[in-house]
Parts: structure tokens; sequence; C-alpha cells
């Protein structure tokens, strides 16, 4: 049976998107589809935070998905955040097209997604190699643009 999940992502300006998850099994890789618009062209930091609290806006939402308690790095590395997604790329129309597998992220169990909060951020994301602190935390990706909580989906 395939699991599905939905993140409608809004934000204060006019960033905005959905991403739909998939998993084949329990312990298949999950695939993220869809698409963000109101970007600026070029990269953008893209994870699931800790929580599905966007009472504040995105800024409520916590820090990266990170319950194993690893340093922040890029999605294909084997020390990183559950959350860490690495970036998507907007092109000159301002729309990030959105196509990634993951095999650390899960729909089911104690560490999945669901109901936690996809961000999508202003700017590249360092993959943790930025020579800072804040680079081993959030890949210095700036400001938090636009969120949403992960839903299941039908």
């Amino acid at each position: 049976m395939v699991l599905k999940a939905v993140c409608v992502l809004k934000g204060a300006g006019e960033t905005s998107g959905v991403v739909h998850f998939e998993q084949e099994s329990d312990s298949a890789p999950v695939k993220l589809t869809g698409e963000i618009i109101g970007l600026t062209p070029g990269e953008h930091g893209f994870h699931v935070h800790a929580f599905g609290d966007n009472t504040n806006g995105c800024i409520s939402a916590g820090p990266h998905f990170n319950p194993h308690n690893k340093n922040h790095a890029g999605p294909a590395d084997a020390e990183r955040h559950v959350g860490d997604l690495g970036n998507v790329t907007a092109g000159g129309d301002n729309i990030a097209k959105i196509d990634i597998t993951d095999k650390m992220l899960t729909l089911t169990g104690p560490l999945s997604i669901i109901g936690r909060t996809m961000v999508i951020h202003e700017k590249a994301d360092d993959l943790g190699k930025g020579g800072n602190e804040e680079s081993l935390k959030t890949g210095n990706a700036g400001a938090r643009l636009a969120c949403g909580v992960i839903g299941i989906a039908q």
C-alpha cells in the first residue's frame, strides 16, 4: 500500500507551493514532487522542521527535524538531520520544480514526518560546509519564506 502525504506551503509574501510525498512501504524511500512559486531565481534551502506549529508563522516550526542529534549537512551525507533536504532551484520563471527521493524520511513510525513542517528558505543551504556554527545548525539558509504542515493525503 502506497502511503501519501501533502504539504501546502504559504508565506507572508508571494511564495507558495504544494509538495506531495509518496512512500511505497515502511522501508522504502520517500518521493517528493511538486512546485514552489514566487522564489527568486537560484537555490533555496528546503527542510523538514521539528514541529507542526505555524501559530507564529514559520518561526514556530522550530529547528530542523533532527531526532538523532546530528550536525546539519546535505541530503547525500550519511551524518545529517533527518529533515535536511538540501536545495531546490528556482528558474527565471521564479518556480522551483520539486523531484526528490530521500531514504532518511519516512511517513510511518516514531520518526514520521507527518505533522511536521516543511520550510522553504530565502537563501541557498551551504549543506553544513560554511565553516561556522550556524552552518552546522541551519546551513545558513536565511529567512523562512513559506511553510506548511505535512498532512496525510488520500
